[in-house]
């Protein structure tokens, strides 16, 4: 196999063990550089084990039946893998504040489903960084917490 299939293999691993239906919070430990860099336009960048299992635990705590998919198959250049995704979930647990645009009270009933691209980075196996561009306009204001004309 080639670099670009080992990491595109490893990349879809992350995909459905970190952001699928069922999360598996040991994939961190397992696939992620020690200091990886977990960055999305709807929250504050994550960096490092400790803070992107918070983040998730955090995210489907609120969100529990948070949940994101691949719909287009993985590109893969050298140590850059590209996939497609689109999920969500409805808010149903605790108050949620780590959207940048504003915080959601308790079990608000409200329901997002969006859609993005993220750019995965590899070195050595090794998750490095989690770049995405998501349709958070979409998300925010599905949740109440922007307002579109």
């Amino acid at each position: 196999m080639s670099i670009e299939d080992d990491n595109k293999a490893i990349v879809g691993r992350w995909f459905t063990s970190f952001w699928g239906e069922k999360c598996d919070l040991g994939i961190v430990d397992e696939i992620a550089a020690s200091d990886m860099l977990l960055k999305y336009s709807l929250h504050e960048p994550r960096r490092g084990h400790a803070d992107i299992k918070a983040f998730m635990s955090d995210f489907r705590a609120a969100f529990p039946d948070l949940n994101f998919w691949g719909v287009a198959d993985l590109i893969a250049q050298g140590d850059y893998v590209v996939g497609q995704w689109e999920g969500g979930g409805t808010h149903s647990g605790p108050a949620f504040s780590d959207f940048l645009a504003g915080s959601l009270p308790e079990a608000s009933g409200r329901k997002m489903h969006f859609g993005g691209t993220t750019v995965l980075r590899l070195k050595n196996g090794r998750i490095v960084e989690e770049i995405g561009l998501d349709d958070g306009v979409t998300a925010l204001s599905q949740l109440g917490l922007i307002r579109t004309v």
